[in-house]
């Protein structure tokens, strides 16, 4: 199996169009995506606003949803309409993403391609290419995103004209031994990316 995982410095930041854009690039690869996302109290921990991530009838500590409605708005619709044979929603409480890992482990058990948005995953697999999506717009700065910066294998840059990086802490920006590919909205990516990622998976 192939593992590509998507990541990103804050939200709405163009994860899932580069994903999207990836699959339906990429698309003889069969893709399996998922999208990973962790919640409690009410919110998500991707911004700390209110949201409905945790399931009603949740007992235990995650949630793996079949992506089926290609026409939905949801960045799991996006995916599937993007070309992956397969989408699934995983969501799990704060902190307790490894109660997941072997569901997990047995739904990919043979899949060719898996595509994964998510930062922290990689507490808990190692992908063949970890892809972290930053726009210097945007001030936030995830922890996670932070922690895991030196794992990854090229940077995703919104390309902006006169902008520079606001980040404290994370000096210097961009490291100057990865790749950087900039890249633009819609799309969020390029066929320079494209190649760079047809040439690891």
């Amino acid at each position: 199996m192939k593992l590509v995982v998507i990541g990103g410095h804050s939200r709405n930041i163009g994860k899932t169009s580069l994903a999207a854009h990836l699959i339906s690039e990429l698309h003889d690869r069969n893709w399996t995506a998922l999208k990973i996302t962790q919640f409690g109290h009410g919110v998500c921990s991707t911004d700390g606003d209110p949201c409905d991530c945790q399931p009603a009838d949740l007992d235990h500590p995650y949630a793996i949803t079949r992506e089926d409605n290609a026409r939905g708005e949801t960045d799991t619709a996006r995916l599937l309409r993007a070309g992956a044979r397969d989408v699934y929603w995983v969501r799990t409480r704060i902190g307790e993403l490894s109660a997941v890992i072997p569901a997990l482990r047995k739904l990919l058990a043979g899949r060719s391609h898996v595509l994964m948005e998510s930062n922290s995953i990689l507490d808990h697999i190692r992908p063949d290419l970890y892809l972290p999506v930053f726009d210097f717009a945007v001030p936030d700065f995830k922890s996670s995103s932070r922690y895991f910066l030196n794992r990854a294998d090229a940077l995703i840059i919104r390309d902006r004209a006169d902008s520079a990086p606001p980040w404290d802490g994370v000096d210097p920006f961009p490291p100057a031994d990865r790749p950087v590919f900039l890249v633009r909205p819609p799309d969020y990516c390029s066929p320079p990316l494209v190649q760079f990622v047809a040439r690891r998976v």
